[in-house]
Protein backbone atom coordinates (compact mmCIF):
# COMPACT_ATOMS: atom_id res chain seq x y z
CA UNK A 1 0.00 0.00 0.00
CA UNK A 2 1.07 3.35 -0.78
CA UNK A 3 1.27 6.14 1.63
CA UNK A 4 1.20 9.51 1.07
CA UNK A 5 3.31 12.13 3.02
CA UNK A 6 1.71 14.94 5.79
CA UNK A 7 2.80 17.45 3.43
CA UNK A 8 1.14 15.76 0.36
CA UNK A 9 -1.65 15.22 2.28
CA UNK A 10 -2.54 18.62 3.19
CA UNK A 11 -1.60 19.98 -0.17
CA UNK A 12 -4.27 17.03 -1.63
CA UNK A 13 -6.76 17.99 1.22
CA UNK A 14 -6.36 21.57 0.21
CA UNK A 15 -6.68 21.07 -3.07
CA UNK A 16 -10.19 18.96 -3.07
CA UNK A 17 -11.70 21.54 -0.41
CA UNK A 18 -10.40 24.30 -2.65
CA UNK A 19 -11.86 22.49 -5.67
CA UNK A 20 -15.32 21.53 -4.12
CA UNK A 21 -15.36 25.02 -2.38
CA UNK A 22 -13.79 28.19 -4.44
CA UNK A 23 -14.94 29.69 -7.65
CA UNK A 24 -11.69 29.64 -10.08
CA UNK A 25 -10.27 32.87 -11.22
CA UNK A 26 -11.63 34.80 -14.36
CA UNK A 27 -8.01 33.89 -16.57
CA UNK A 28 -8.57 30.61 -16.25
CA UNK A 29 -11.59 30.31 -17.22
CA UNK A 30 -13.79 29.22 -20.61
CA UNK A 31 -17.42 28.30 -21.37
CA UNK A 32 -17.75 25.01 -21.95
CA UNK A 33 -20.05 23.46 -24.48
CA UNK A 34 -20.08 19.86 -23.91
CA UNK A 35 -20.05 17.04 -21.11
CA UNK A 36 -19.36 13.87 -22.12
CA UNK A 37 -22.53 11.60 -20.73
CA UNK A 38 -24.70 14.82 -19.98
CA UNK A 39 -27.85 15.75 -22.23
CA UNK A 40 -28.07 19.57 -22.45
CA UNK A 41 -31.43 21.60 -23.45
CA UNK A 42 -33.21 18.61 -22.38
CA UNK A 43 -33.46 19.15 -18.30
CA UNK A 44 -36.39 21.56 -18.08
CA UNK A 45 -40.09 20.84 -19.28
CA UNK A 46 -42.56 24.01 -20.54
CA UNK A 47 -44.43 23.15 -17.37
CA UNK A 48 -47.99 25.50 -16.39
CA UNK A 49 -47.71 27.82 -13.88
CA UNK A 50 -50.80 28.98 -12.51
CA UNK A 51 -51.82 32.50 -11.92
CA UNK A 52 -51.99 32.89 -8.14
CA UNK A 53 -53.23 36.42 -6.72
CA UNK A 54 -52.14 37.56 -3.29
CA UNK A 55 -54.95 40.15 -2.17
CA UNK A 56 -53.52 42.28 -0.08
CA UNK A 57 -53.92 41.27 3.64
CA UNK A 58 -56.17 42.87 6.25
CA UNK A 59 -56.39 43.40 10.32
CA UNK A 60 -57.73 43.58 13.50
CA UNK A 61 -57.54 43.85 17.23
CA UNK A 62 -53.70 45.32 16.03
CA UNK A 63 -53.33 43.07 13.18
CA UNK A 64 -53.21 45.39 10.58
CA UNK A 65 -50.32 46.90 11.29
CA UNK A 66 -48.21 44.42 10.32
CA UNK A 67 -51.05 43.02 8.05
CA UNK A 68 -48.84 44.26 4.96
CA UNK A 69 -45.12 43.21 6.05
CA UNK A 70 -46.98 39.67 6.42
CA UNK A 71 -48.46 39.85 2.81
CA UNK A 72 -44.88 40.68 1.66
CA UNK A 73 -43.41 37.69 3.21
CA UNK A 74 -45.88 35.41 1.48
CA UNK A 75 -46.21 37.38 -1.77
CA UNK A 76 -42.54 36.79 -2.17
CA UNK A 77 -42.48 33.63 -1.14
CA UNK A 78 -45.37 32.56 -3.82
CA UNK A 79 -42.38 34.25 -6.38
CA UNK A 80 -39.99 32.45 -5.18
CA UNK A 81 -41.42 28.75 -4.78
CA UNK A 82 -41.61 28.74 -9.03
CA UNK A 83 -45.36 27.09 -8.93
CA UNK A 84 -46.88 30.08 -9.46
CA UNK A 85 -47.34 33.54 -11.87
CA UNK A 86 -47.66 35.65 -9.11
CA UNK A 87 -50.20 38.89 -9.50
CA UNK A 88 -48.82 41.74 -8.36
CA UNK A 89 -49.75 45.66 -8.37
CA UNK A 90 -53.54 44.81 -7.70
CA UNK A 91 -56.49 47.23 -8.04
CA UNK A 92 -57.36 48.91 -5.04
CA UNK A 93 -61.05 48.09 -5.77
CA UNK A 94 -60.19 43.94 -5.22
CA UNK A 95 -59.32 44.83 -1.56
CA UNK A 96 -62.67 43.73 0.83
CA UNK A 97 -64.09 40.97 2.67
CA UNK A 98 -65.71 39.96 -0.41
CA UNK A 99 -64.28 38.31 -3.15
CA UNK A 100 -65.66 38.84 -6.59
CA UNK A 101 -64.29 35.60 -8.42
CA UNK A 102 -65.88 36.87 -11.74
CA UNK A 103 -63.36 39.66 -11.59
CA UNK A 104 -60.45 37.68 -10.38
CA UNK A 105 -61.40 35.60 -13.44
CA UNK A 106 -61.24 38.27 -15.89
CA UNK A 107 -57.85 39.08 -14.34
CA UNK A 108 -56.58 35.61 -14.73
CA UNK A 109 -56.01 34.52 -11.58
CA UNK A 110 -56.61 30.65 -10.67
CA UNK A 111 -55.70 30.74 -7.46
CA UNK A 112 -56.15 33.75 -4.60
CA UNK A 113 -54.32 34.01 -1.24
CA UNK A 114 -56.54 36.52 1.33
CA UNK A 115 -55.43 36.96 4.50
CA UNK A 116 -56.38 38.81 7.82
CA UNK A 117 -53.89 39.19 10.96
CA UNK A 118 -55.95 39.18 13.96
CA UNK A 119 -53.98 40.23 17.45
CA UNK A 120 -54.26 37.68 20.40
CA UNK A 121 -52.46 37.71 23.14
CA UNK A 122 -49.09 38.56 23.53
CA UNK A 123 -48.92 37.28 19.17
CA UNK A 124 -50.88 37.12 16.49
CA UNK A 125 -52.82 34.94 14.46
CA UNK A 126 -52.85 34.71 10.58
CA UNK A 127 -56.05 33.68 9.03
CA UNK A 128 -55.41 32.43 5.44
CA UNK A 129 -57.78 31.16 2.31
CA UNK A 130 -56.77 29.59 -0.63
CA UNK A 131 -60.10 30.41 -3.37
CA UNK A 132 -60.22 28.41 -6.28
CA UNK A 133 -61.48 30.94 -8.83
CA UNK A 134 -62.53 28.85 -11.38
CA UNK A 135 -64.44 26.93 -9.20
CA UNK A 136 -65.78 30.11 -7.35
CA UNK A 137 -65.00 28.60 -4.02
CA UNK A 138 -62.64 28.36 -0.99
CA UNK A 139 -60.54 25.22 -1.40
CA UNK A 140 -58.37 25.16 1.88
CA UNK A 141 -58.05 27.96 4.81
CA UNK A 142 -56.05 27.95 8.49
CA UNK A 143 -55.64 29.70 11.41
CA UNK A 144 -51.48 30.39 11.81
CA UNK A 145 -50.20 31.68 15.33
CA UNK A 146 -47.69 34.11 14.56
CA UNK A 147 -45.24 35.68 17.29
CA UNK A 148 -44.26 39.33 17.71
CA UNK A 149 -42.37 40.57 14.75
CA UNK A 150 -39.86 41.18 17.38
CA UNK A 151 -39.27 37.11 17.74
CA UNK A 152 -36.90 35.48 16.16
CA UNK A 153 -39.43 33.16 14.80
CA UNK A 154 -41.58 35.58 13.47
CA UNK A 155 -40.31 35.54 9.71
CA UNK A 156 -39.88 31.64 9.63
CA UNK A 157 -43.72 31.34 10.85
CA UNK A 158 -44.60 33.32 8.58
CA UNK A 159 -42.84 31.18 6.05
CA UNK A 160 -44.75 27.88 7.33
CA UNK A 161 -47.56 29.68 6.16
CA UNK A 162 -46.46 29.82 3.06
CA UNK A 163 -45.45 25.95 2.90
CA UNK A 164 -48.96 25.44 4.02
CA UNK A 165 -50.47 27.45 1.05
CA UNK A 166 -47.75 25.61 -1.67
CA UNK A 167 -48.81 22.53 -0.63
CA UNK A 168 -52.54 23.31 -0.54
CA UNK A 169 -52.24 24.29 -4.04
CA UNK A 170 -50.01 22.03 -5.56
CA UNK A 171 -49.95 18.70 -3.01
CA UNK A 172 -46.10 19.15 -3.13
CA UNK A 173 -44.19 20.50 0.24
CA UNK A 174 -42.89 24.20 -0.26
CA UNK A 175 -39.60 24.84 1.37
CA UNK A 176 -39.99 28.76 2.58
CA UNK A 177 -39.44 27.42 6.05
CA UNK A 178 -35.82 26.69 5.82
CA UNK A 179 -32.30 27.93 6.69
CA UNK A 180 -29.19 27.51 4.38
CA UNK A 181 -25.67 27.42 6.14
CA UNK A 182 -22.72 27.66 4.32
CA UNK A 183 -18.81 29.73 4.68
CA UNK A 184 -18.04 32.73 4.08
CA UNK A 185 -14.58 34.09 3.76
CA UNK A 186 -13.33 37.69 6.01
CA UNK A 187 -11.08 39.80 5.14
CA UNK A 188 -8.04 38.35 6.90
CA UNK A 189 -8.75 35.21 4.99
CA UNK A 190 -10.37 33.48 7.68
CA UNK A 191 -13.44 31.12 7.31
CA UNK A 192 -16.30 30.76 9.59
CA UNK A 193 -20.11 29.35 9.00
CA UNK A 194 -23.24 31.24 8.66
CA UNK A 195 -26.67 30.75 8.19
CA UNK A 196 -29.28 32.59 6.27
CA UNK A 197 -33.09 32.38 5.93
CA UNK A 198 -34.17 30.67 2.75
CA UNK A 199 -35.32 33.89 1.36
CA UNK A 200 -32.26 35.65 1.63
CA UNK A 201 -32.84 37.48 4.63
CA UNK A 202 -31.57 36.81 8.69
CA UNK A 203 -28.12 36.38 7.57
CA UNK A 204 -26.14 35.14 10.97
CA UNK A 205 -22.85 33.97 12.17
CA UNK A 206 -22.58 31.23 13.37
CA UNK A 207 -18.83 30.43 14.81
CA UNK A 208 -16.44 32.62 15.61
CA UNK A 209 -13.29 30.67 15.30
CA UNK A 210 -11.27 32.91 12.84
CA UNK A 211 -9.73 29.64 11.23
CA UNK A 212 -10.69 27.57 8.41
CA UNK A 213 -13.52 26.25 8.72
CA UNK A 214 -15.51 23.88 5.89
CA UNK A 215 -18.41 21.66 5.16
CA UNK A 216 -21.41 22.44 7.20
CA UNK A 217 -24.55 20.04 7.37
CA UNK A 218 -27.38 20.31 8.62
CA UNK A 219 -28.93 17.51 11.14
CA UNK A 220 -32.46 16.22 10.14
CA UNK A 221 -34.33 18.13 12.53
CA UNK A 222 -32.71 21.28 11.46
CA UNK A 223 -31.22 22.11 14.73
CA UNK A 224 -27.45 21.45 15.13
CA UNK A 225 -24.76 21.81 12.51
CA UNK A 226 -21.75 20.00 11.85
CA UNK A 227 -18.54 20.55 10.00
CA UNK A 228 -15.00 20.27 10.12
CA UNK A 229 -12.80 23.12 11.48
CA UNK A 230 -8.80 23.62 11.65
CA UNK A 231 -8.90 26.20 14.94
CA UNK A 232 -6.62 23.35 17.08
CA UNK A 233 -4.36 23.59 14.00
CA UNK A 234 -5.69 19.85 12.92
CA UNK A 235 -9.27 19.32 10.66
CA UNK A 236 -11.50 17.72 13.57
CA UNK A 237 -15.27 17.48 13.21
CA UNK A 238 -17.61 19.37 15.88
CA UNK A 239 -20.72 20.07 16.39
CA UNK A 240 -22.73 23.26 17.28
CA UNK A 241 -26.96 24.07 17.48
CA UNK A 242 -27.39 26.45 15.16
CA UNK A 243 -26.65 29.48 17.05
CA UNK A 244 -23.16 28.27 17.82
CA UNK A 245 -23.65 27.15 21.22
CA UNK A 246 -23.24 23.33 23.04
CA UNK A 247 -20.07 22.83 20.56
CA UNK A 248 -19.14 18.93 20.76
CA UNK A 249 -16.02 17.31 19.08
CA UNK A 250 -16.17 14.04 17.70
CA UNK A 251 -13.23 12.68 19.01
CA UNK A 252 -10.22 11.33 16.85
CA UNK A 253 -10.68 7.81 17.89
CA UNK A 254 -7.94 6.55 16.24
CA UNK A 255 -5.35 9.73 17.03
CA UNK A 256 -4.52 10.39 13.55
CA UNK A 257 -5.98 11.79 10.02
CA UNK A 258 -7.74 14.61 8.66
CA UNK A 259 -11.40 14.36 10.09
CA UNK A 260 -13.45 16.51 7.16
CA UNK A 261 -16.43 16.72 5.11
CA UNK A 262 -19.39 15.54 7.98
CA UNK A 263 -22.98 14.34 7.10
CA UNK A 264 -25.67 12.98 9.70
CA UNK A 265 -27.77 9.95 8.24
CA UNK A 266 -31.49 10.41 8.13
CA UNK A 267 -31.80 8.57 11.36
CA UNK A 268 -29.75 11.41 12.94
CA UNK A 269 -27.96 9.97 15.49
CA UNK A 270 -24.81 8.95 13.15
CA UNK A 271 -22.58 10.86 11.62
CA UNK A 272 -20.63 9.97 8.35
CA UNK A 273 -17.30 11.54 7.28
CA UNK A 274 -13.91 11.07 5.75
CA UNK A 275 -10.29 10.28 7.78
CA UNK A 276 -8.06 11.35 5.35
CA UNK A 277 -4.06 10.43 5.74
CA UNK A 278 -4.12 7.95 8.80
CA UNK A 279 -1.53 5.45 9.20
CA UNK A 280 -4.41 2.83 9.88
CA UNK A 281 -7.08 3.28 7.68
CA UNK A 282 -8.11 5.98 5.28
CA UNK A 283 -11.69 6.61 4.20
CA UNK A 284 -15.30 7.12 5.03
CA UNK A 285 -16.25 5.96 8.80
CA UNK A 286 -19.05 6.75 10.67
CA UNK A 287 -19.59 7.41 14.42
CA UNK A 288 -22.35 6.89 16.63
CA UNK A 289 -23.51 10.20 18.23
CA UNK A 290 -26.24 9.48 20.37
CA UNK A 291 -23.56 6.56 21.91
CA UNK A 292 -20.91 8.50 21.66
CA UNK A 293 -18.98 5.62 20.30
CA UNK A 294 -18.40 2.81 17.63
CA UNK A 295 -16.37 4.38 14.48
CA UNK A 296 -16.56 2.04 11.92
CA UNK A 297 -14.84 1.95 8.59
CA UNK A 298 -17.22 2.19 5.34
CA UNK A 299 -15.11 2.66 2.43
CA UNK A 300 -11.20 4.12 1.69
CA UNK A 301 -7.98 2.41 0.79
CA UNK A 302 -4.51 3.93 -0.81
CA UNK A 303 -6.86 6.71 -2.34
CA UNK A 304 -9.22 9.49 -0.20
CA UNK A 305 -12.76 9.06 -0.35
CA UNK A 306 -14.37 11.50 1.01
CA UNK A 307 -17.85 14.08 1.44
CA UNK A 308 -20.50 10.94 1.65
CA UNK A 309 -24.66 11.92 1.53
CA UNK A 310 -26.95 9.78 2.27
CA UNK A 311 -30.26 9.14 0.60
CA UNK A 312 -33.32 9.66 2.30
CA UNK A 313 -34.51 6.31 3.14
CA UNK A 314 -30.47 6.05 4.34
CA UNK A 315 -29.67 2.73 2.85
CA UNK A 316 -27.28 3.99 -0.16
CA UNK A 317 -24.17 6.57 0.04
CA UNK A 318 -22.82 8.62 -2.61
CA UNK A 319 -19.68 10.49 -1.73
CA UNK A 320 -16.34 11.69 -3.98
CA UNK A 321 -13.73 9.28 -4.27
CA UNK A 322 -9.73 10.14 -5.92
CA UNK A 323 -9.78 6.26 -7.09
CA UNK A 324 -9.13 6.59 -10.57
CA UNK A 325 -6.47 9.35 -9.72
CA UNK A 326 -5.83 12.50 -7.41
CA UNK A 327 -6.53 14.84 -10.68
CA UNK A 328 -9.78 13.20 -11.71
CA UNK A 329 -11.80 12.90 -9.00
CA UNK A 330 -15.16 11.31 -8.98
CA UNK A 331 -18.55 10.60 -7.74
CA UNK A 332 -19.75 6.98 -6.35
CA UNK A 333 -22.55 5.19 -4.52
CA UNK A 334 -22.27 2.69 -2.51
CA UNK A 335 -24.52 0.28 0.04
CA UNK A 336 -24.98 2.63 3.31
CA UNK A 337 -22.79 -0.53 5.26
CA UNK A 338 -19.97 -0.19 2.79
CA UNK A 339 -19.45 -2.67 0.25
CA UNK A 340 -19.38 -2.82 -3.97
CA UNK A 341 -19.44 0.85 -5.22
CA UNK A 342 -20.40 2.09 -9.18
CA UNK A 343 -19.38 5.67 -10.53
CA UNK A 344 -22.30 8.12 -11.25
CA UNK A 345 -20.43 10.91 -12.72
CA UNK A 346 -19.19 10.14 -16.70
CA UNK A 347 -15.82 8.72 -15.95
CA UNK A 348 -13.94 6.75 -18.85
CA UNK A 349 -10.64 5.07 -17.89
CA UNK A 350 -7.61 7.60 -18.91
CA UNK A 351 -10.33 10.20 -19.99
CA UNK A 352 -10.08 13.39 -17.64
CA UNK A 353 -12.92 15.07 -15.97
CA UNK A 354 -13.38 16.66 -12.25
CA UNK A 355 -17.04 15.46 -10.41
CA UNK A 356 -17.48 16.73 -6.64
CA UNK A 357 -19.84 17.83 -3.60
CA UNK A 358 -22.35 15.10 -4.24
CA UNK A 359 -25.51 15.93 -2.29
CA UNK A 360 -28.94 13.38 -2.13
CA UNK A 361 -32.14 14.82 -2.81
CA UNK A 362 -34.18 14.40 -0.24
CA UNK A 363 -37.31 13.46 -2.07
CA UNK A 364 -36.74 10.80 -5.46
CA UNK A 365 -33.74 9.25 -7.27
CA UNK A 366 -31.64 12.24 -7.96
CA UNK A 367 -28.06 13.30 -6.69
CA UNK A 368 -26.50 16.30 -7.84
CA UNK A 369 -22.91 17.88 -8.01
CA UNK A 370 -20.33 20.16 -10.06
CA UNK A 371 -18.23 19.10 -12.27
CA UNK A 372 -16.11 19.80 -15.59
CA UNK A 373 -14.61 17.87 -18.29
CA UNK A 374 -11.05 19.07 -17.70
CA UNK A 375 -8.30 21.45 -15.81
CA UNK A 376 -9.48 24.61 -17.69
CA UNK A 377 -13.27 24.72 -17.87
CA UNK A 378 -15.95 26.01 -15.72
CA UNK A 379 -17.77 24.07 -12.69
CA UNK A 380 -21.42 23.28 -13.85
CA UNK A 381 -24.25 21.67 -11.96
CA UNK A 382 -25.44 18.11 -12.86
CA UNK A 383 -28.18 15.70 -11.55
CA UNK A 384 -27.99 12.13 -12.09
CA UNK A 385 -31.30 10.30 -12.45
CA UNK A 386 -31.31 7.00 -10.48
CA UNK A 387 -34.39 6.38 -12.29
CA UNK A 388 -32.93 5.76 -15.50
CA UNK A 389 -30.00 3.88 -13.86
CA UNK A 390 -27.74 7.45 -13.79
CA UNK A 391 -26.02 6.97 -16.77
CA UNK A 392 -27.75 9.92 -18.71
CA UNK A 393 -26.69 13.40 -16.66
CA UNK A 394 -28.86 16.75 -17.09
CA UNK A 395 -26.91 20.02 -16.82
CA UNK A 396 -28.55 22.59 -14.83
CA UNK A 397 -26.36 25.62 -15.40
CA UNK A 398 -24.89 27.00 -18.25
CA UNK A 399 -23.25 29.65 -17.39
CA UNK A 400 -20.42 31.07 -15.05
CA UNK A 401 -18.82 28.91 -12.19
CA UNK A 402 -21.14 26.82 -10.19
CA UNK A 403 -20.31 24.78 -7.16
CA UNK A 404 -21.34 22.98 -4.21
CA UNK A 405 -25.39 21.74 -4.72
CA UNK A 406 -27.34 20.97 -2.06
CA UNK A 407 -31.24 20.45 -2.23
CA UNK A 408 -34.05 22.66 -0.52
CA UNK A 409 -36.61 20.17 1.42
CA UNK A 410 -39.20 20.29 -1.25
CA UNK A 411 -36.62 18.71 -3.39
CA UNK A 412 -37.15 21.00 -6.54
CA UNK A 413 -34.43 23.74 -5.47
CA UNK A 414 -30.72 23.37 -5.23
CA UNK A 415 -28.77 26.18 -3.62
CA UNK A 416 -24.81 26.98 -4.88
CA UNK A 417 -22.15 28.51 -4.99
CA UNK A 418 -21.59 30.76 -8.03
CA UNK A 419 -19.45 33.29 -10.09
CA UNK A 420 -21.04 35.99 -12.75
CA UNK A 421 -19.93 38.86 -14.33
CA UNK A 422 -21.08 40.74 -10.93
CA UNK A 423 -19.28 38.96 -8.49
CA UNK A 424 -19.62 35.92 -6.27
CA UNK A 425 -22.52 34.30 -3.96
CA UNK A 426 -25.23 32.29 -3.21
CA UNK A 427 -27.54 31.13 -5.87
CA UNK A 428 -30.74 28.76 -6.32
CA UNK A 429 -32.04 26.94 -8.68
CA UNK A 430 -35.22 25.64 -9.39
CA UNK A 431 -34.27 22.64 -11.29
CA UNK A 432 -37.98 22.23 -13.16
CA UNK A 433 -38.02 25.33 -14.57
CA UNK A 434 -34.49 26.10 -14.91
CA UNK A 435 -34.77 29.67 -13.31
CA UNK A 436 -31.84 30.90 -11.32
CA UNK A 437 -32.00 33.54 -8.70
CA UNK A 438 -29.26 35.22 -6.41
CA UNK A 439 -29.44 35.00 -2.69
CA UNK A 440 -26.34 36.13 -0.84
CA UNK A 441 -24.48 38.84 -3.63
CA UNK A 442 -20.98 39.91 -3.62
CA UNK A 443 -19.94 37.70 -0.77
CA UNK A 444 -17.10 34.66 -1.21
CA UNK A 445 -19.16 31.86 0.05
CA UNK A 446 -18.74 28.34 -0.18
CA UNK A 447 -20.04 25.03 0.55
CA UNK A 448 -23.58 25.56 1.12
CA UNK A 449 -26.19 23.26 3.17
CA UNK A 450 -29.71 23.49 3.11
CA UNK A 451 -31.58 22.65 6.01
CA UNK A 452 -35.02 20.39 6.00
CA UNK A 453 -38.23 21.88 7.03
CA UNK A 454 -38.07 24.57 10.27
CA UNK A 455 -40.92 23.10 12.66
CA UNK A 456 -42.67 25.37 15.19
CA UNK A 457 -41.22 25.44 18.22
Amino acid sequence: MRRRNPSVRRRLVAVVLAAVGCALLPGHLRAQEDLPGVELGLFYANTYRPALAVQPFTGSFGGAGIAPQVEAIVGRDMRYSDRFEVLDSLPGALVGERVDYALWDRLGAVWLVTGRVEGAGDGFVLLVELHDVVYGEVREQGRFRLPNPSDPDFRMAVHRTSDAIVEWATGDPGMAASRITFTMMDADGNKDIYVIDSDGENLQRVTHYNHMTESPTWSPDGQRIAFASWKTGVPRIYEVDRFGRNERMVPAVRGEGDYITPTYHPDGQTLAFAVLGSESQSGIFTYNLAQGCCLAFLSGGPWYDLSPTYSEDGRWLAFNTLRFGDAVPQVMMMPAEGGAAETLSPYAYGSGGFYAAPDWSPHGELVAFHGRIDRRGRYHILVANLEDGGRVLRQLTSEGNNEAPSWAPDGRHLVFSGERSWGFGLMVADVTTGRIRPLLSGRRVDLPDWSPAVEAR
